[in-house]
């Protein structure tokens, strides 16, 4: 059996990124949009409008980086499709962490 192995020579930037109520799109250097679900990135999915939106990059636009929310996200798991690797527990966690912060 062969495995695929995708090599990204040269990585694009991230240039600007829009959270809606079920997307996540990221705007890259050589001018594509690429677009994942939210659900793939279970704290945005569970996160406030503003929490979503109080972002910024990081690595000079190789990732971003929601403080609130704990989460990072790469440009390359963005171009590769690779949801969270977060386990459920660790998730749960995150999320009574949250109700016993209100």
């Amino acid at each position: 059996m062969t495995s695929l192995t995708i090599e990204l020579l040269e990585v694009p930037k991230i240039q600007g990124i829009t959270v809606t109520d079920d997307t996540l799109s990221a705007d890259l250097s050589d001018g594509r949009t690429i677009s994942v679900p939210l659900a793939w990135y279970p704290r945005l999915m569970n996160a406030s409008v503003e929490e979503r939106n109080n972002w910024r990059f990081i690595a000079t636009g190789e990732g971003i980086h929601w403080t609130q929310l704990d989460e990072d996200i790469s440009i390359k798991n963005l171009i590769l499709g690779q949801p969270s690797g977060e386990s459920q527990r660790s998730l749960q966690r995150w999320l009574n962490a949250r109700v016993a912060a209100v």
